[in-house]
């Protein structure tokens, strides 16, 4: 039984293992075939008569370079022993697809089970942000080996559907469905039908969500702001969707408009990348404010550079007699990805930089690379369970990070001489 608003409501088992040479390479074999381990026996299931079975199957192959390669395609579970008087032999044919052709030894596969019986097989390079993000998000062993490894969601594994999961779901292509509408839409009721600010959206979002103690907890008031912003803004784009899908897409003769289709689409898909980093701007603005941290957001350092975020603030940036040792800058990004490295450029003045981010998983070379520059990484405490037990030695979390604010200000008297309060 899946569980809404949780991982089984996705997925009913995996089946993950490294893909070999003799798996990959079809000049060395045109076997196609994967041999019918428990594993994927468990995954895929078997009957008696030997029948073939056939899944309708989509396969995704996802890189750290934001490509992504995807094909639809049947797989055939089949047993090789069918009519012969010996034990079943099941194995899984797979056709040369876009994916496949991509694939490269000791590559991660994992093969999902969806709950309408479709599979849904993924294939990363090994030590990538996106095979960590996969092995944390079904719990497969780090070193999946050469056989198949099983994963249900009935008894473990079953994770909620909160910013982390929903934003790798997302990566491999899945629409959260949404939840708990009502009360949403009753929240919504209050702007009256007036698309808001992405400033007035985050504090409507923290005035509609009750019992968040930031002063206690930053790190959970953080992620409960940032995943009730997300729910609420998702609703009214689906409810703002559904209203411009009933009035169709018509040029002005009357004919079918794909072209302005298209753009709306587009349109959609940047509005919901950007507000969302806005949003994580928003909230923690907030909370350094509850905080009675100074600082100041979005100012110009050099060449029109400007850091989310400036302690204590630009006017100390830009006065040389400042001491560059008592500057703090932190940048903001809901993802990292290859934009982290933005960041180190956009205050000279501040060798050490700070970036929040609330990306789950980001492989231990791209973390080896950001202390390398000089680059501290900041994640809400929750999502710090996505790292290995190295990189969550050197993490810090929300809470930390004020704390290390905190002590600088103290006693740091501004150029007025009075103390920053």
């Amino acid at each position: 039984m899946h569980k809404k608003g949780y991982l089984s409501q996705y997925f009913v088992a995996v089946a993950a293992k490294r893909l070999s040479t003799v798996e990959v390479n079809i000049k060395k074999s045109n076997q196609h075939e994967f041999n019918g381990s428990e594993a994927l026996k468990k995954v895929l299931g078997t009957n008696e008569v030997g029948e073939t079975i056939t899944f309708r199957s989509r396969f995704v192959w996802m890189g750290d370079d934001n490509e992504t390669t995807t094909s639809d395609a049947q797989l055939s579970w089949y047993d090789a022993r069918f009519g012969k008087e010996r034990a079943a032999e099941w194995r899984l044919y797979f056709p040369t697809t876009d994916v496949s052709q991509r694939a490269q030894a000791g590559d991660l596969l994992i093969i999902a089970k969806r709950p309408d019986n479709t599979l849904l097989c993924i294939i990363t390079p090994a030590q990538t942000t996106v095979e960590s993000q996969l092995l944390w998000l079904f719990e497969v062993p780090v070193q999946a080996g050469k056989s198949f490894v099983y994963q249900d969601f009935q008894q473990s594994g079953d994770k909620e559907i909160d910013f982390p999961v929903r934003f790798i779901l997302e990566e491999l292509g899945i629409e959260i469905e949404d939840t708990e509408t009502d009360f949403l839409d009753s929240i919504l009721l209050r702007l009256k039908g007036k698309m808001p600010t992405t400033k007035e959206f985050s504090i409507l979002t923290r005035q509609s969500l009750k019992d968040i103690a930031p002063l206690e907890d930053p790190d959970t008031a953080l992620m409960s702001w940032m995943n009730h912003e997300e729910k609420l803004f998702r609703r009214m784009e689906r409810l703002e969707l559904e209203k411009r899908l009933k009035q169709g897409f018509f040029d002005k003769d009357g004919n079918v408009d794909v072209e302005g289709f298209l753009k709306f689409s587009l349109s959609i898909q940047n509005t919901r990348k950007s507000r969302a980093g806005l949003a994580l701007e928003n909230h923690t603005e907030e909370i350094f404010r509850l905080y009675q941290i100074k600082f100041d957001r979005a100012k110009i350092t050099e060449n029109k550079a400007k850091p989310d975020f400036l302690f204590p603030g630009a006017r100390e940036y830009h006065l040389a007699s400042f001491k560059s040792e008592n500057l703090t800058m932190l940048g903001v990004k809901t993802t990292c990805k290859d934009r982290w490295r933005q960041v180190l450029s956009e205050a000279k003045r501040i060798n050490n930089k700070h970036l929040l981010t609330l990306e789950p998983g980001i492989s231990e070379n791209q973390t080896n690379e950001m202390m390398a520059h000089g680059l501290q990484l900041i994640l809400p405490a929750s999502i710090h369970t996505t790292y290995n037990a190295a990189q969550r030695a050197w993490l810090m979390n929300l809470k930390e990070f004020i704390s290390y604010l905190k002590s600088r200000q103290i006693n740091l008297k501004d150029f007025s001489g009075e103390l920053f309060s």
